[in-house]
């Protein structure tokens, strides 16, 4: 059905939340406003992602803590299949690693449990008509990760295969440091020191410390 007064259709919502009561609330007061059209509802992940083939939505209001699928991985499903739907998720946590995590796996907006008729209302639109959602204190704290520099690599994270230890190590080789400088640095015998550097070398295939070291700067290990 259009909106009053103009031959647009309705923007078309699947509201999804394990909990029947605020699921079935939700859809009520959307559908009492007159200009949201909402074709159905789920109870979980799996369900949400049944539902959005069967009735093809705009938009999904997606709850992010719900068994069998949680909401994050059913974004992520919705996103792989090419749904068109944009997901909004939709909780009580604000939490900026559950923001994120919403966010990588492709939803378009992040909202509260506790917003009101209108701004619900205004999400599904703008989410409906290709806008990105976000409360303005979300807003606020996702601008500064993204404008934040990005933190310098490490050789644990570079090269996995390591020991917390052995990455040490590594960095220390990457700078240019000595056995005897590492072992003081680390408070470590230079009997230690030798077998760690032996193990870094062993695993990453190197025929010596240099180029060990010179692997880790590939990486984008930064002397310190």
């Amino acid at each position: 059905m259009p909106e009053p007064g103009t031959t647009r259709p309705l923007p078309r919502v699947l509201v999804v939340d394990d909990h029947p009561l605020f699921r079935d609330g939700v859809a009520a007061l959307l559908a009492s406003t007159g200009v949201v059209d909402v074709v159905g509802t789920a109870a979980d992940g799996e369900q949400a992602v049944a539902a959005v083939a069967e009735h093809d939505p705009d938009v999904v209001l997606m709850d992010v803590q719900m068994p069998v699928l949680d909401g994050v991985d059913a974004t992520r499903r919705l996103v792989d299949s090419r749904a068109r739907a944009a997901v909004v998720v939709l909780t009580m946590s604000e939490e900026d690693a559950t923001v994120f995590a919403a966010v990588r796996a492709g939803a378009r907006g992040y909202l509260l449990k506790g917003a009101g008729q209108e701004e619900l209302v205004a999400a599904v639109r703008t989410a409906a008509t290709g806008g990105a959602v976000f409360g303005a204190a979300l807003a606020g704290r996702m601008a500064a990760f993204f404008a934040a520099p990005p933190a310098p690599p490490t050789a644990a994270a570079a090269f996995p295969e390591l020991t917390a230890r052995e990455a040490e190590v590594l960095e220390l080789l990457a700078a240019g440091r000595t056995n005897a400088e590492i072992a003081q640095a680390l408070f470590l015998s230079p009997k230690t020191v030798r077998n760690v550097v032996s193990a870094v070398l062993a695993k990453l295939q190197a025929s010596d410390r240099t180029e060990a070291a010179a692997r880790a700067r590939e990486a984008g290990i930064t002397p310190a």
